[in-house]
């Protein structure tokens, strides 16, 4: 059995790739780490139920989830690899369909949990299995600052080494002493962000039921007993049960193993149209792994997702770049009670509905507050300035998409879809750049000149600092800037 890592997985792919396309099913709302991953062409399929959450803005309500599938040639298990009888199944059975198998049967819930608010006593955690789970401030991770507000909402957040996933509902009762209003949260906890997204209609009806019929926990008990993970006796870290033989035969039969990734509700096209020519300024922040708090009222759903959204933005595929580098690592919702978990951050996006965090400036570098992106770091308000550079990517992205759209509507291409452009668009952007840096440290003349920065599709003037920063965070410190290249 192999160890499952309990790292946030946006720097290196923890997830078994699964061996056949996902169906309308097993896409409904997904959340998969983009990093590091070079994706192909997938299929964008209309799923029911993953929308951001009624009454949410930023227009994200559209059901289409997308994926970004490698397709490639059937898989078989290398010469040499024996089957081991832990390998269930007929040997007629194909690889791909016992992968699928084993991807659905395994355990990954650590905890599931109910919180509701109290008139008295405000957040309060009341039930969980296991017993003995550290839960400490999740009644305030489960239930927003705020979601007062709003009727329903579900909040992506982290708790330790472990994600976390909330569905919050707020019910109007006949009720002196609850004031009127029933609000509870119905949550898990997993060991990956990117597999929570199964459980999400699950966690929806659940907290229907507890608002309905309070006490009643036998369906979420019957939950955890089938999807418990099991536990090293550490508690630290989860096992995985799937054949070694197996994930290696599937990750073998290709460079690239299989992509998984998928963006809820058509999010992240929405995220770019959201912030416009901005989002090249967020991406500049975040390939320079920048502390990064984004500021929203409730509901929290649509904010998560913009988290995730810029995490996105930093892909790179090129082995070993990236490697020394703080991770971009992705809190989702965070409040108060988190400033000790951040404080010892150096690299991160966050969301918050708290306005307090602004006044909070050793936490975050940058503060982003509707599409105001703001910094109180002087080194790092000069790339806040759009540059020629950034408009011309801005306006090929749209054209992109208009192309895209175009062929959508007129040849009925159903293969190609926003996500996947727009997540390619950044990865072979910041592939570029890095092919470039690599190739011109490895010449005689290790020196940037302007037409260097042209080939990296950057501004010779407009991005100098943004280059002088990126040296220095990835370790190009051996290259050499052209005195020819001044600040504009």
């Amino acid at each position: 059995m192999g160890e499952r890592s309990d790292r946030a997985p946006l720097l290196d792919w923890e997830e078994i790739p699964s061996a056949k396309k996902p169906t309308d099913a097993d896409s409904h709302g997904r959340l998969s780490s983009p990093s590091n991953s070079l994706g192909t062409s997938g299929s964008s399929t209309p799923v029911p139920g993953w929308s951001c959450g009624p009454g949410l803005s930023d227009g994200c309500g559209a059901p289409p989830a997308t994926s970004i599938t490698q397709s490639g040639a059937d898989v078989t298990l290398r010469p040499g690899v024996e089957k081991l009888p832990s390998d269930s199944g007929p040997e007629d059975v194909p690889l791909e369909d016992r992968m699928l198998a084993w991807e659905e049967e395994k355990d990954q819930i650590v905890s599931v949990f109910v919180v509701a608010f109290n008139t008295r006593t405000g957040n309060m955690l009341e039930w969980c299995l296991p017993k003995d789970m550290d839960l400490e401030g999740v009644e305030f991770k489960a239930i927003a600052s705020g979601s007062h507000r709003v009727t329903t909402d579900f909040i992506y957040f982290r708790k330790g080494s472990y994600f976390g996933l909330a569905c919050f509902a707020n019910m109007a009762v006949e009720s002196t002493a609850e004031r009127g209003a029933r609000m509870k949260s119905v949550g898990i906890l997993s060991p990956s962000y990117t597999l929570l997204y199964r459980y999400m209609s699950f966690l929806e009806h659940q907290v229907r039921v507890q608002l309905q019929s309070p006490g009643h926990y036998s369906p979420l008990e019957a939950f955890f007993e089938d999807k418990r993970a099991l536990l090293l006796s550490s508690g630290d870290n989860v096992v995985s049960v799937c054949p070694i033989h197996v994930w290696g035969a599937a990750i073998n039969h290709s460079m690239h193993p299989e992509m998984k990734i998928t963006h809820p509700a058509g999010c992240m096209s929405q995220f770019i149209r959201f912030f416009g020519e901005q989002i090249m300024v967020l991406w500049k922040l975040a390939l320079l792994r920048r502390r990064i708090l984004i500021f929203s009222p409730p509901p929290v759903g649509v904010v998560c997702y913009r988290v995730y959204c810029c995490c996105c933005l930093a892909n790179i595929s090129i082995p070993g770049v990236g490697a020394a580098v703080s991770e971009f690592r992705p809190f989702f919702y965070v409040n108060v009670a988190d400033i000790a978990a951040l404080e010892n951050e150096l690299s991160y996006v966050a969301c918050t509905t708290e306005k307090i965090f602004e006044e909070k400036r050793d936490l975050y570098d940058v503060y982003v507050d509707n599409q105001n992106v703001k910094t109180h770091r002087e080194g790092l308000k000069p790339l806040l300035r759009i540059s020629t550079a950034d408009r011309d990517k801005y306006r090929k992205l749209t054209e992109q998409r208009k192309m895209l759209l175009y062929s959508q509507e007129e040849n009925g291409d159903c293969v190609s879809s926003e996500e996947d452009l727009f997540i390619l668009f950044f990865l072979e952007q910041n592939n570029r750049i890095f092919q470039t840096l690599s190739e011109v440290s490895a010449s005689p003349d290790p020196t940037l000149t302007a037409e260097s920065m042209r080939a990296m599709g950057l501004d010779p003037h407009g991005d100098r600092l943004f280059l002088l920063h990126l040296l220095e965070i990835y370790g190009f410190d051996t290259l050499l800037v052209s005195d020819q290249l001044c600040c504009s």
